[in-house]
């Protein structure tokens, strides 16, 4: 007989156990829970830690979670407002912020991710539709980081964005949570990874970079072929003026020294006869000297001054 109420009391004790385990659940910190009956919300959400009591059998718990949860998009070929085609990947970061009103709309996180990626890549092919690809690609206008000899910026021929990718981002992330809160989702942060040209426009970009980079280089080799004639120039205009000034005083130099040697001789010539002699001898040998030489034929006179000194000097 005991032994029969043994085995009762341990089988009421483990359908007791059951029962409350079924009644009981625990939220983690992480987590937040809305309890349905027969499919349907009972209550509001709960999304504090602890453990919490529901009708066994009867109530269901769905366990949400709490934390950020992230996002990744596909990388998709997207269409820009001048026709050119760029293949955009994208990330976002959101959370569940409203659990009942998720319950009702998605079930599960698995339904959210399918709607985001409705939403999100449904709202960047439309924002990088209405812009160039310009403005999806930088965020802001460059700043020339040096300027040519004739003062002109370099890279001023780039073209001026008045959006840019930044603030293309913060329309798509306000737009998707338009949608996104009538699900319980915030979308907390969304960004564009990557973006990549297509073959076609890669080729266009690289060829106007190739045209920009030589427009650059032959302003700077026709401004250094200009500098180069005013530098070559001014060489040469100081060049002349050093050369000129140095022919006038040689000139000046030579004049003076030939006044000082006239003076010299004629100084000596009007002193006496033999002086005189002495003088005209020596002027006529410098001039045989200048005058002669093996090959020099002349004709002179018996009765020539020139001729006396080679006949018998005296």
């Amino acid at each position: 007989m005991d032994n029969k109420k043994s085995i009762i009391y341990l089988i009421l004790g483990a359908v007791a156990l059951f029962l409350f385990s079924q009644s009981t659940y625990v939220v983690d910190e992480t987590e937040q829970v809305v309890v349905t009956q027969f499919g349907k919300p009972v209550g509001n959400a709960i999304t504090t830690p602890g453990m919490k009591f529901k009708v066994p059998f009867i109530q269901t718990t769905h366990f949400f979670d709490k934390r950020y949860l992230e996002w990744d998009g596909d990388p998709n070929q997207v269409p820009t407002k001048d026709k050119k085609f760029i293949f955009v990947d994208t990330y976002a970061r959101w959370q569940i912020t409203d659990p009942l009103q998720f319950y009702k709309r998605m079930t599960n996180e698995r339904s959210a991710y399918s709607r985001l990626d409705d939403i999100l890549d449904g709202e960047t092919r439309n924002f990088i539709a209405k812009h160039n690809i310009e403005e999806a690609v930088r965020s802001s206008n460059r700043v020339p980081a040096s300027a040519g000899i004739a003062g002109e910026m370099i890279g001023d021929s780039l073209t001026v964005i008045h959006v840019g990718r930044d603030k293309i981002q913060e329309m798509i992330q306000k737009a998707s949570n338009e949608q996104a809160k009538e699900l319980g989702i915030a979308i907390l942060d969304f960004r564009i990874k990557r973006i990549n040209y297509v073959e076609e426009v890669q080729t266009q970009v690289y060829e106007r970079m190739k045209s920009e980079r030589y427009r650059i280089a032959d302003k700077f080799k026709s401004e250094g072929q200009g500098e180069a004639s005013r530098i070559n120039g001014e060489k040469d205009r100081e060049l002349k003026t050093v050369v000129s000034e140095a022919y006038k005083t040689a000139e000046e130099i030579k004049g003076k020294a030939d006044a000082e040697a006239a003076s010299i001789y004629s100084s000596a010539y009007n002193k006496t006869p033999q002086a005189r002699k002495l003088y005209g001898f020596v002027k006529s040998m410098e001039a045989y000297e200048k005058t002669f030489d093996n090959q020099t034929y002349v004709i002179l006179s018996t009765d020539s001054e020139f001729y006396k000194y080679l006949t018998a000097p005296q």
